[in-house]
């Protein structure tokens, strides 16, 4: 049985959605070059804007 792998390990990009940093999923294991968003939510755009994030 394969080792398991710790969250923290996973690639990881920022959704051009919503801005915020998301993980990699199994079920992006063929196509993670092009995942750009984090949900469905941000991929059609309704609900969620994009806003520039200031750090404190």
């Amino acid at each position: 049985m394969p080792k398991m792998r710790k969250k923290a390990d996973l690639p990881s990009k920022t959704c051009q959605g919503c801005g915020l940093p998301f993980t990699w999923r199994k079920k992006w294991e063929r196509d993670w070059e092009s995942v750009k968003y984090c949900s469905d939510r941000c991929r059609s755009g309704k609900g969620v804007q994009k806003v520039p994030r200031v750090a404190p």
